[in-house]
């Protein structure tokens, strides 16, 4: 596969991603990732809050609140405002009526990327809010996504399958990367590959050249897990494909920021539930638009 420039960056301009996400109170992710993140990567982050969070649902006790209802009128003024988009960044959903608000945005910014982290679960799990309907729903917006990038769990509800593991072969590799081509996604960036050797692996591969042309990207593994690293990742993979970068190298760029942001993670108290902490190495970002 060609590692392909999905956005032609003048370093000049500032890029407009609308961020449809929710928004939690306490924990490392999801808007609370994705703002710092592309910010740093030279973006202007518009926010479009899919649900408002007391925390992630990792915690015991958290609040949820679905802002389904106000997002018609939300973007409404957006329009009259005549915002302007150059990327539409979705992760998680509050409702499945908010599959529908996304596609307006794709109706009304026909020019903007699409780059969708189908958020719906981890370790083979569903997260709690999120039901069947909903999952059908999301399944929807891999039609016509320049960037679709399912972990593995995500992956097994987005084709119908039964979840694998992290542990696959080359071959099972090949014939999930296939199935979520098949959905209609532009490229796809499969995350989470895990064969217990140290590396993690993340796979990049385009509707061009289908699963056979796809780019293995490898990374050390630390030895522990933390929450919201999907989130960071995905934002980070944004930035970089905002910043102009190839598609590969974006991923290559996003997993290493990962890695390090959880090195200087495994310091900070309560990690395994508050989630990764990003903020010093936000720099990687910041220097994708100082070449």
């Amino acid at each position: 596969m060609d590692d392909a420039i999905l956005f032609d960056r003048d370093p000049r301009y500032i890029p407009r991603m609308a961020a449809v996400h929710d928004m939690c109170g306490y924990g490392k992710c999801s808007l609370t990732a994705a703002i710092p993140i592309l910010s740093a990567a030279g973006c202007d982050v518009c926010p479009v809050p899919t649900a408002l969070f007391s925390a992630h649902t990792r915690y015991a006790v958290y609040t949820f609140h679905d802002t389904t209802d106000i997002l018609d009128g939300y973007l409404d003024a957006w329009r009259k405002e005549n915002v302007e988009l150059d990327g539409v960044y979705s992760g998680f959903l509050g409702s499945a009526q908010q599959v529908v608000i996304i596609k307006r945005l794709y109706a009304e910014y026909p020019h903007a990327l699409r780059l969708v982290d189908p958020v719906m679960g981890d370790g083979g799990h569903t997260y709690p809010t999120y039901t069947p309907e909903l999952c059908e729903a999301m399944r929807t917006l891999a039609d016509g996504a320049d960037v679709l990038m399912p972990n593995l769990t995500e992956a097994a509800i987005l084709t119908g399958r039964e979840y694998p593991g992290q542990d696959l072969d080359d071959a099972q590799v090949g014939e999930i990367v296939d199935a979520l081509l098949a959905l209609g996604a532009r490229n796809v960036v499969l995350k989470g590959i895990d064969r217990g050797d140290g590396k993690i692996r993340n796979i990049v591969a385009s509707a061009t050249t289908g699963a056979a042309g796809r780019h293995e990207l490898v990374h050390d593994k630390l030895p522990f897990m933390t929450h919201g690293t999907g989130d960071a990742f995905a934002s980070a993979l944004c930035g970089a494909v905002m910043a102009g970068r190839p598609l590969a190298e974006s991923a290559h760029i996003a997993g290493e920021f990962v890695r390090h942001a959880m090195e200087h993670t495994q310091s900070q108290p309560h990690h395994e539930e508050r989630g990764v902490s990003f903020e010093l190495d936000l720099d990687e970002m910041t220097r994708l638009m100082r070449r």
